[in-house]
Order: structure tokens, then C-alpha cells, then sequence
């Protein structure tokens, strides 16, 4: 198993509140959001168990939808739906957006 994989589980936990929230004010914003954040770890398990150009080709869907994920939070500040985002959870995408490019790219 690779260490990301717990760390984009970990990722879901601690964005599920900020879902919630999301969601009350843009339904759509949250499902999208939630989507996207599902999305890093059943790609990155997929990734896991494939060969070859299938591997990367998931953890490159992996990575979109960490980014993806990441700007919903940066829309959700902009557009006044959340105060701002933690540090942390800031590196925390930061830090398997970075992992996902490297395991994307290689090759």
C-alpha cells in the first residue's frame, strides 16, 4: 500500500465538517466538493493495484480531483461560505497533490 493512501482517508475526515457546511449554503458546491474529495482515494487505490500507463492514468485522475477539491474550499472562501482555510489543511493538500504529481509523472 502506498503512505499517501491513508493520508487522502484522512483528507476526506477532517473535509467532511467543511462539506456539511458547504452544502447548506450551495448544495451543488458540496456535492461537487465531495465528489472530488472521494474521488482521490478510490483513484489512488485503483492506482495502486494497476500496471503501466492505467497506474499513472489514475493517479493523474487522483491528482485533478485533489486540486479540484482544493479550489472548491478556495471558492467556498471567496465567495464569503467559509471564513478562510487552516494552514494545515492547506499543506495537507499541498503535501498529496505534490506526492500524486510525482507519481503521476513518473515513468
Amino acid at each position: 500500500m502506498l503512505r499517501i493512501y491513508p493520508l487522502t482517508l484522512a483528507l476526506c475526515r477532517t473535509c467532511q465538517p467543511l462539506c456539511r457546511r458547504i452544502a447548506r449554503h450551495d448544495p451543488d458546491l458540496g456535492r461537487q466538493l465531495r465528489r472530488a474529495l472521494t474521488s482521490v482515494p478510490l483513484n489512488v487505490a485503483e492506482g495502486m493495484y494497476s500496471r503501466g500507463r492505467n497506474r499513472q492514468a489514475r493517479y493523474h485522475t487522483a491528482l485533478g480531483s485533489a486540486r479540484e477539491a482544493l479550489a472548491c474550499l478556495e471558492v467556498a472562501v471567496a465567495i464569503g461560505f467559509l471564513d478562510g482555510l487552516d494552514a494545515a489543511l492547506v499543506d495537507q493538500f499541498d503535501h498529496i497533490i505534490a506526492t500524486l504529481y510525482r507519481l503521476a509523472t513518473r515513468g
